[in-house]
């Protein structure tokens, strides 16, 4: 048994090692420590891949799925026009950043809540002409610090309940974390408004590190629609409120004839066409608060908009289209693919698109069904831009798409149903409204994180199985000698987050909920205040870039250094530690 002890844990120091090291990625890492545990005979070949199909892992992926969802209805875009002034001064508008990020978090995966509101904050600090670095590790901060309120808010606190289910019969439940994870992340996101974004060096990151290649704005035609806010509206005001967002309108186009934006007394109406210059990201959004559509050719129009998705094209010297108007090549008949919006290295262009002949060099953006993108794309012989996740966000669905997420969260709550099954019937009823098509399902789940935790999860019930937890837990203990329980807490908490600033915070969790349930079975108390210290300690993963994926994100677009986050990242684990553990001894008493 010793000798089963040992080969596991020389396994996990390996995996903490390489993933370190950073040369190879996390699920290859511990998939191989999987590999290796079975060929070493330290895992039964009939438990290998229990993981997989492990509670804990389905739900992830469900919620990232879930998460999609909800991006592709739209339900915070709206938030946009109001965290994006240029003049609010920089602790309001992280105040205001965290208030949305903390919420959201709570309710969907934290990573797809910083995916959300990242290019907000970066098109609020081009605004305000001010280092995007100032505010975005703040950001993520307080998307991780939302996570600790509830049940599916990150990993750990699932990988965690799980687990006490099968250690006790009965998992936590979907607010069980609100007491003290909330007054923790309360009391986090005032440091970090106040106090934490003073830390981090002056002048992180630029402007330009916004975007990942330097794309002009698209000129665009889309259409005024029936109950569209812009009726009624003259021109020039809506001109100034796009303005005002950073994009531009050129023309309105009515019965074929073209009209200056600054005509007097031009008054929008029904069916108008407009001519805007924006940003890729931008138009989708402007439509949505203006009550306007793409202008697509009569048939496309009545076709289903579900499964048709934005895509950048380039087109080179020599393509087949150059020379030619998009409504020459046929896209539309072939391909039912139609040219929404046209990039000419700043130019303006004054043909009406359908009449525009493509030049080399032109970036275009076309709306096409997502299975034939590759068969367009040679068709062309145009070459694809790397993706931005542009959609189609469908906005008319959004409260619907919110309802049905609020009542599989109630139904979960209630008892009626187990979380998975809920998430699951939620997915299938986002499918069947199209805010996730057949391949967006799987494209959305993060693989890596599903086979990180798949591989993990049979190596940490050997673990226990063998007793490493338990002389983990011994261990510990031994320190805490003659100390009170809530020492040995302390110790807990302090060591989980050590090592998840270190190592992914879901395999933390899977480690240490075994250390904790050992640690009180030999004290003699309660395990659920130890169990809700290793899910509170494993999220708050804030010393290293690669504790948690929000960091990593905002790593580059920050322009960070490895060596920035503990500046701010360390005093506030240390407000975590002081805040939570008085707490879990009056909610969760030993």
């Amino acid at each position: 048994m010793l000798h089963q002890e040992t080969i596991l844990f020389v396994l996990l120091l390996a995996v903490l090692g390489l993933l370190l090291w950073g040369r190879w990625r996390y699920d290859f890492v511990a998939f191989g420590a999987l590999v290796a545990a079975l060929v070493l005979g330290v895992v039964p070949a009939e438990k290998a891949f229990d993981g997989f199909g492990h509670e804990a892992t389905i739900v992830i992926a469900l919620v990232l799925i879930v998460s999609r969802g909800l991006t592709n209805a739209g339900v915070v875009d709206q938030l946009g026009r109001f965290l994006t002034a240029r003049d609010r001064p920089v602790p309001l508008h992280i105040a205001l950043m965290s208030a949305i990020a903390a919420p959201l978090s709570a309710v969907m995966n934290n990573v797809a809540a910083l995916a959300l509101l990242m290019p907000l904050d970066l098109q609020a600090a081009a605004k305000a002409k001010r280092p995007p670095g100032l505010t975005l590790m703040a950001l993520s901060f307080a998307t991780i610090l939302g996570g600790l309120v509830t049940l599916i808010g990150t990993p750990p606190n699932i990988v965690v309940a799980s687990f006490r289910e099968k250690a006790l019969g009965q998992p936590f439940g979907m607010f069980d974390f609100a007491p003290v994870g909330g007054a923790a992340a309360l009391a986090g996101l005032v440091f970090v408004a106040l106090v934490g974004w003073r830390l981090i060096p002056a002048g992180r990151g630029s402007i330009a590190s916004q975007s990942g290649f330097d794309l002009h704005d698209y000129i665009a035609e889309v259409r005024v629609t029936e109950g569209s806010k812009a009726i009624g509206e003259t021109a020039s005001a809506i001109a100034k409120r796009l303005r005002d967002e950073g994009s531009e309108l050129l023309a309105v186009v009515r019965k074929g004839l073209r009209h200056a934006v600054w005509t007097p007394a031009l008054t929008l109406s029904e069916g108008d066409v407009l001519v805007i210059e924006a940003a890729a990201e931008h138009l989708d959004k402007l439509m949505s608060e203006l009550g306007l559509e793409y202008l697509l050719p009569e048939h496309q129009e009545k076709a289903a908009l579900e499964d048709l998705t934005l895509v950048e094209v380039v087109v080179p010297p020599g393509a087949w289209l150059e020379g030619r108007t998009v409504r020459q090549s046929g896209l539309f008949y072939h391909f039912n693919c139609s040219l929404v919006g046209v990039s000419r290295r700043g130019r303006r262009i004054h043909q009406r698109l359908g009449e525009l002949v493509v030049e080399a060099g032109d970036v275009l953006l076309l709306l096409a069904p997502e299975t034939r993108q590759g068969e367009i794309i040679e068709w062309t012989g145009s070459l694809p831009l790397a993706s931005r996740g542009l959609v189609i966000t469908k906005r008319s669905k959004a409260a619907i798409a919110a309802g049905l997420f609020v009542l599989a969260i109630v139904l979960s709550t209630a008892g009626l149903l187990k979380l998975s099954v809920a998430l699951a019937a939620c997915v299938l009823c986002y499918a069947a409204l199209g805010l996730v098509g057949g391949r967006e399902v799987y494209l959305t789940v993060e693989w890596p994180v599903v086979v990180l935790l798949g591989s993990m999860i049979p190596i940490g019930a050997a673990l226990e199985a063998s007793g490493g937890t338990a002389r983990l837990a011994d261990g510990l203990l031994a320190l805490t000698s003659g100390a009170p329980a809530w020492v040995a807490l302390a110790l807990l908490m302090v060591v989980t987050m050590t090592l998840s600033d270190v190592l992914n915070n879901v395999a933390t969790a899977v480690i240490a909920a075994p250390v904790g349930m050992a640690m009180a079975k030999a004290l003699g108390v309660s395990p659920d205040p130890f169990l809700m210290a290793v899910a509170i300690a494993s999220s708050c993963a804030f010393l290293t870039p690669i504790g948690h994926k929000n960091n990593i994100l905002v790593l580059g677009p920050g322009g960070y250094r490895f060596g920035d986050y503990w500046r701010m990242g360390l005093p506030l684990e240390i407000i975590i530690v002081a805040v939570s553990l008085p707490l879990l001894l009056v909610v969760w008493p030993l």
